[in-house]
């Protein structure tokens, strides 16, 4: 087991073993334990009922946070004719067509989301090598294909965040910044989660929501009571 430094061991003191916190305890916990010198991010890790080896239980999807991720997206769209100007002025940093697909097949992937409009998916699907095993795919369920370019720009800049069950049901998502208010990232975790009821499949059986963690970029995870009143503040 890998030694955790002083910061992370006084971080974890104040933490109550198997103690489940509500939303705001949690994140005064979170920010409390954020000792780096940058401005660690904080996320969120909920283990859902779920068996993503079968297709229905495999959820996917994402959502604007109220708050932003505190993070600047940069978003490289593909697309042809008038919508590339749309897309610019909604605050894309690089569009194109098969211009593009040739940089990324050249190496450039200086950008955090990829958006495509319909049209494009036949040249886009070329980099599914190069995109998919990045997480960068883009996929109409996260609505990332989709004819309406400038709103999924604006979305991505805006704190859209991207959330998919991985392996033994976790979903993984970025709600912020340590420098946000335990407020703005109680909220935040509120619509990931709401998101994640609305997406439950009907054939998950048992106990839906397992448990929810957070913690920040170099901190210790702090588990919040998953029952918590639709996470009441």
């Amino acid at each position: 087991m890998a030694k955790h430094g002083k910061k992370y061991r006084e971080a974890a003191a104040l933490i109550v073993a198997d103690k489940k916190y509500s939303p705001k305890e949690a994140f005064d916990l979170v920010k409390a334990g954020a000792k780096a010198k940058f401005d660690e991010t904080v996320e969120v890790s909920v283990r859902l009922g779920v068996d993503p080896r079968h297709a229905d239980q495999m959820i996917r999807g994402a959502v604007v946070l109220p708050h932003g991720t505190g993070k600047t997206q940069r978003v490289a769209v593909f697309t042809r004719g008038e919508k590339q100007q749309q897309a610019k002025d909604a605050g894309a940093d690089v569009v194109g067509a098969e211009d593009l697909v040739e940089q990324v097949n050249g190496g450039f992937l200086d950008f955090d989301v990829v958006i495509a409009s319909p049209d494009m998916m036949a040249l886009v699907g070329r980099l599914g090598r190069v995109l998919g095993p990045r997480g960068l795919m883009p996929n109409p369920k996260t609505g990332t294909v989709t004819p309406d370019v400038a709103k999924a720009v604006s979305d991505a800049k805006g704190g859209k965040v991207e959330y998919r069950t991985e392996r033994a049901g976790i979903v993984q998502a970025r709600i912020g910044k340590a420098s946000f208010t335990a407020e703005q990232l109680a909220d935040n975790l509120t619509v990931v989660v709401d998101a994640l009821n609305r997406a439950k499949p009907s054939s998950a059986k048992g106990i839906y929501m397992k448990s929810v963690t957070v913690s920040s970029t170099m901190g210790p995870g702090v588990k919040i009571d998953a029952g918590d009143s639709a996470f009441a503040r």
